[in-house]
């Protein structure tokens, strides 16, 4: 039976789409900041490209998951991709693709190079150990985060090599390296410039839109203009690079955010600050009162993450000893008024508000 596509049945929000087989399979993983629009091109175009057509002939299901902003949108995409790597999918499956950080080496005298972060779960916990202090980005464009990275490594004097020669190179003697490798810095001094960029990436960049700002003026000072206005194009990205994201953080830690209503609950799963999944389960016990303390028991009696996000709990003491007495884990719950944990609770209601609202019109099915 094919698909019925129903235009009012999505949102002209942004978010993700998950495009699912008979099977439950993810066929296919895109974004959209107006979903609706995206979706009813897939079903009232004649596609001329015979992967779409396949595609659509095998679509069973579609699951959407909003987000607040494109931003978002994109970063969960690259995410859910390397995750899943859904059969019509062709970009970002690789690792090493998609959206990257900028991010101090752990070597004796560091560099800054270009990260990936690793979404496999048996490498987690290699990648923790090895993990750097600080990170800047993600970064939606290549093109800026290159530049950026070679404009940070000039300015603090960072080498750029992998490894260390004996004798200094040309970028020393242009002024695009501090030498350290032939001791013309000592090792500590090269560690305290390390340090300094260290400090730029744990503040999101802040410090380093002031020192473009800085340079931008002595190039217009100096009637370099062109040379100003690209460093002003610099700070242009790098403050939209900042813009406010919750889908792809830093984190140690793997976290459930679970948002409860009446009937059911909506589960997000985050790991290591990367938005990975969203359950909508049924509520088994018909007394509201204990059916939220009685769903995590029984949920996490036998694994746990590190920290549970919910928005209403009745006994915390009550839940934490249970879980423990059968984990042996100390966990922690919260139930935040504000800030970033809030934050996501409040991107599960939204989701909630939405998944409900299908259910109710028989559209949606919960996870049994």
């Amino acid at each position: 039976m094919s698909f019925l596509f129903k235009a009012s049945d999505y949102p002209q929000s942004p978010g993700c789409y998950l495009m699912k087989d008979a099977d439950g399979r993810i066929l296919y993983v895109g974004k959209s900041k107006n979903l609706r629009s995206r979706l009813r091109s897939y079903f009232t175009k004649n596609h001329t490209l015979r992967k779409i057509t396949q595609l659509v002939d095998e679509i069973s299901s579609i699951e959407v998951v909003l987000v607040n902003n494109e931003s978002e949108s994109l970063l969960l995409e690259n995410n859910l991709i390397k995750i899943h790597k859904p059969p019509y999918n062709r970009a970002l499956k690789k690792d090493n693709s998609g959206y990257a950080y900028l991010q101090l080496t752990a070597d004796p005298l560091p560099r800054l190079d270009v990260y990936y972060r690793n979404r496999k779960r048996s490498q987690i916990a290699a990648d923790s150990a090895s993990l750097p202090l600080h990170r800047l980005g993600p970064f939606k464009s290549a093109r800026f985060r290159d530049a950026l990275l070679e404009f940070v490594t000039e300015h603090y004097g960072l080498r750029t090599c992998k490894t260390m020669p004996k004798q200094v190179c040309l970028l020393y003697h242009i002024g695009k390296c501090s030498g350290v490798c032939e001791g013309k810095i000592s090792k500590s001094e090269y560690l305290e410039h390390t340090r300094q960029a260290s400090e730029l990436l744990a503040n999101r960049g802040q410090g380093l839109i002031e020192t473009l700002y800085a340079k931008m003026e002595a190039y217009a000072a100096k009637m370099e203009f062109e040379k100003a206005q690209q460093m002003l194009l610099s700070i242009r990205n790098l403050e939209q690079a900042s813009d406010k994201q919750i889908v792809d953080r830093e984190a140690a830690i793997d976290q459930d955010v679970l948002y409860f209503g009446e009937t059911h609950v909506l589960v997000a799963k985050v790991q290591e600050g990367m938005l990975r999944d969203f359950q909508m389960l049924e509520l088994k016990s018909a007394d509201v009162e204990t059916a939220y303390d009685q769903f995590i028991m029984t949920r996490y009696a036998e694994n746990s993450p590190d920290e549970l996000i919910v928005n209403v709990i009745n006994d915390q003491k009550l839940v934490r000893a249970a879980i423990r007495g059968k984990t042996k884990k100390l966990l922690t719950i919260t139930q935040p008024k504000r800030g970033l944990k809030f934050d996501l609770l409040q991107l599960c209601k939204y989701n909630y508000d939405y998944r409900i609202e299908r259910l109710r019109c028989g559209q949606e099915q919960p996870v049994p």
